[in-house]
C-alpha cells in the first residue's frame, strides 16, 4: 500500500506540475477571437471541439479554412463550403487514421455553439485536427486553468437536466453551450461533464483508479482521481480531464485519469483547442 501511494504520488506531481516551465516569463492575454477566451497565457476554445472535413481545402475552400484558422467559422460557412462534421455516431474519420496519419489538410477542430460535439477519436486525431485549425491541444495546466469556477456535481443530484453540467447516466451528450450554468470562470462552456477531455501531456499509463483521498483514487470534492501505478510495457496514458455524461458527482474540475492510452478511439473523449 506505501508503495501504490508513492507512484501515485510522483505521478500526480507529474500530472500537476506539468509544462509549467514554459509558461514562466509569458505575458497574460487581454483579448482572444470570438471562439474563445481567455486564460492565463492562452486562448481556449470556448465550446467542445466539433471536427468538420472540409472538401478542396487549399483550393476552392481556402478561405473557408482561414476562417476557421481565425477563429471566425459559423455553421453556414461550414454548411456553404460542403464541409462535413465527423465523429457525432461513429469512428468515421478515414483516411485521417487513429495514428493521426494522413489527416493533413483534412480534419478541422472549431469551437461552436449549438452543435453536438465530436468525439470517437484518439489523441492524435484531436492533436491533428487542432493542429490543421492553426491551434494546439491544451496542456494539462492551462486546461486546469481555464476550468476554474466550473460547478463541481455533488450528490444526490449532480446534474438538474437543463442549466447544470452533464454528468447523469440518464442523458447523452447534450449540444454545445446548452448548459447555461456549467460555465467557467474565463467562460469556457461543458469544461465538466459532457465529453472528456484529451489534454496534451501524457503520464506512466496507470493501472487503476483506486479509492477514497488524493493517495488512493479520489480528489478531496470527490472527482475521479485514476493515477494509481503505472504500466511500463504498453503506451503511455494520455490525460483525460472533467469526466463526462455518465459519470456523476465523480466528473468535477479536478477529474483527472491517465488510464487511456492516446491511440484510444472510444466514444467517450473529446477534446477542445488553445492557441
Amino acid at each position: 500500500m506505501r508503495q501504490l501511494s508513492r507512484a501515485m504520488m510522483v505521478s500526480a506531481a507529474v500530472v500537476l506540475l506539468a509544462n509549467t516551465a514554459g509558461a514562466q516569463g509569458a505575458k497574460p492575454l487581454t483579448k482572444c477571437a470570438a471562439d474563445a477566451v481567455v486564460a492565463g497565457t492562452v486562448c481556449m476554445d470556448k465550446f467542445e471541439a466539433s471536427v468538420w472535413r472540409v472538401p478542396n481545402p487549399t483550393t476552392a475552400n481556402k478561405g473557408l479554412v482561414k476562417k476557421i484558422q481565425q477563429g471566425k467559422a459559423t455553421l453556414a460557412d461550414l454548411a456553404k463550403g460542403g464541409a462535413t462534421q465527423l465523429g457525432v455516431a461513429s469512428d468515421d474519420y478515414t483516411p485521417c487514421s487513429d495514428s493521426g496519419q494522413d489527416c493533413t489538410d483534412d480534419i478541422y477542430a472549431v469551437s461552436l455553439v449549438g452543435v453536438t460535439p465530436s468525439s470517437h477519436l484518439t489523441w492524435f486525431q484531436a492533436q491533428a485536427a487542432c493542429e490543421n485549425a492553426r491551434k494546439r491541444l491544451p496542456s494539462n495546466a492551462e486546461w486546469q486553468a481555464a476550468v476554474a469556477g466550473t460547478p463541481d456535481p455533488g450528490n444526490p443530484n449532480p446534474d438538474n437536466g437543463t442549466t447544470d453540467c452533464n454528468t447523469s447516466s440518464t442523458l447523452k451528450v447534450t449540444a454545445t453551450g446548452s448548459r447555461s450554468s456549467c460555465k467557467s470562470a474565463r467562460g469556457a462552456f461543458d469544461m465538466v461533464g459532457n465529453l472528456v477531455e484529451w489534454v496534451a501531456d501524457w503520464v506512466p499509463r496507470s493501472v487503476t483508479c483506486g479509492t477514497g483521498t488524493w493517495e488512493t483514487g479520489v480528489s478531496p470534492t470527490g472527482d475521479t482521481q485514476c493515477l494509481a501505478g503505472a504500466l511500463t510495457t504498453s503506451e503511455p496514458g494520455a490525460l483525460l480531464r472533467g469526466g463526462n455524461f455518465v459519470d456523476g458527482s465523480e466528473a468535477g474540475p479536478l477529474a483527472v485519469v491517465g488510464n487511456s492510452a492516446p491511440s484510444r478511439a472510444g466514444s467517450g473523449p473529446g477534446f477542445r483547442c488553445a492557441r
